[in-house]
């Protein structure tokens, strides 16, 4: 099977020492050649890889940078959901400081996005890597852009600094800010270096937690990160927090709770607001990782490793009732 295909577009296609065409061919069982300006697929699955080219030709033109891992996920995708790549690419989230359209990279990325679009509060759920800050921040900074919220506030519990903030120089945001520098990255993103001018002018405001106690948050898009180290009463001050005209996205990975002998706000509001009109709750998995491929491995390995581990415990828990 041939199929013409531009040479720039097959650069970007085949990707820096055609890595790109290797994953597709381990994962569609066939061999991909060129000749010119197009490519012959010989193999079993040849429809399938047909169809996979086209998707990342096709994201190519949208402007979206194409690596093994995508070419994985449209593949992972198409399995699912014949019609799920184009879900996903039929509107963009944002559009960053250099002018790339951020599109959701998964399926549950994409019901994520839509949650938010469709509820003033949405809960995103799910390991890390799987974008849910950086998706959080792309939809904030799309809403200022449109004209949508006024501002937009980002905050995180530092429940993890403890004891140890004593020990680092400076007034206390100098203390906080290393705990905040995630937000601060995907707002470089989001906006360019311009986004320093947008914390002056008070259009965005970094904070920790604790500094939302007391307010009103009216015509804002609020994002809540790292909400698994928030305790039941945090939680609770955040919601309350919530003003007229204001959105707002609750993320965390209740996997990694830092708390010490405190129950997680986040999992206690996923049982009290779940059947709340108005309010979502969305959850990713390991399989929407979109760090490194990596990434999805050491997660995977882990949650192998827990539920294993958990096995073990049951069994041995129940050998001991049997004993008894």
């Amino acid at each position: 099977m041939k199929k013409s295909i531009h040479n720039d577009e097959l650069r970007a296609v085949f990707g820096a020492y055609d890595a790109n065409i290797k994953a597709l061919e381990e994962l569609c069982g066939v061999t991909v050649r060129t000749a010119a300006d197009s490519v012959e697929i010989i193999g079993k699955n040849t429809e399938t890889a047909e169809l996979m080219l086209d998707k990342l030709i096709a994201a190519v033109r949208r402007g979206e940078h194409v690596t093994p891992d995508t070419v994985r996920r449209y593949f992972d995708i198409l399995t699912d959901d014949p019609d799920g790549i184009e879900n996903i690419s039929a509107q963009p989230v944002c559009v960053n400081a250099h002018g790339q359209k951020i599109y959701a990279k998964t399926l549950r990325q994409k019901k994520f996005v839509d949650a938010v679009n469709s509820n003033l509060l949405t809960f995103a759920i799910g390991p890390a890597g799987t974008g849910k800050t950086y998706l959080a921040v792309a939809m904030a900074a799309n809403a200022v852009k449109k004209g949508q919220a006024d501002r937009i506030i980002l905050t995180r519990p530092a429940i993890e600094a403890g004891e140890k903030l004593g020990f680092l120089p400076g007034d206390l945001q100098m203390k906080v800010d290393p705990y905040l520098k995630p937000l601060y990255d995907a707002l470089g993103e989001m906006f360019g270096a311009d986004y320093t001018k947008l914390i002056e002018r008070g259009t965005v405001e970094i904070a920790p937690l604790a500094y939302m106690r007391g307010r009103t948050l009216s015509h804002a898009f609020i994002i809540l990160d790292e909400a698994q180290n928030t305790t039941p009463e945090q939680m609770k001050m955040f919601l309350t927090r919530f003003g007229e005209g204001s959105r707002a996205i609750v993320t965390g990975d209740v996997t990694q709770i830092d708390l010490r002998g405190e129950p997680s706000g986040l999992v206690e509001a996923e049982q009290v607001l779940k059947d709340v009109d108005g309010i979502a709750f969305v959850r990713l998995s390991e399989d929407d990782v979109v760090r490194h491929g990596l990434v999805m491995k050491i997660v995977k390995a882990y949650n192998n490793y827990n539920r294993q581990t958990t096995q073990r415990r049951n069994h041995a828990g129940s050998g001991k009732t049997e004993r008894q």
